[in-house]
């Protein structure tokens, strides 16, 4: 069984094309990577408005998409894209999976994972940040 951290994009990016785990640029995304890395997970992966799922790794270019502006139907289409690639690397019933993100990241995935856990549910960014900082203390 393995620990999948799954932590979602954000708007503000570098300008260049770059790793993945190098565009996102806000405080809450570099807070959420250093804590899904304190966790000493199997893995990480960027939940992406536009690339869906993102290994940390991979190159892509700066983008402007957010599930924030998305129809129901559209975010509904994203987390079964999403869902469709974690089963291509994990087992979504058996491994645990650490959800980094908001209520749209995680609406559209939750129901699919067996075993989730979601340590920033419901709370507004002023509290996921100051969440996360006490966590990497």
């Amino acid at each position: 069984m393995k620990k999948i951290v799954l932590i979602s994009c954000v708007s503000k990016k570098g300008n260049n094309k770059t790793r993945a785990k190098n565009l996102y640029k806000s405080p809450l995304f570099i807070k959420s990577l250093a804590y899904g890395q304190k966790l000493n997970p199997d893995k990480i992966y960027i939940l992406s408005a536009l690339h869906h799922l993102l290994d940390l790794d991979t190159e892509i270019e700066p983008y402007n998409l957010t599930l924030n502006k998305m129809t129901k139907s559209e975010k509904e289409n994203w987390g079964k894209k999403v869902i469709e690639q974690l089963q291509q690397v994990s087992d979504i019933k058996k491994d645990t999976f650490i959800v980094l993100a908001g209520q749209n990241y995680l609406t559209p995935i939750q129901n699919s994972l067996t075993n989730i856990e979601t340590p920033l549910n419901r709370k507004k960014i002023g509290e996921r940040l100051q969440y996360l900082t006490n966590q990497l203390k």
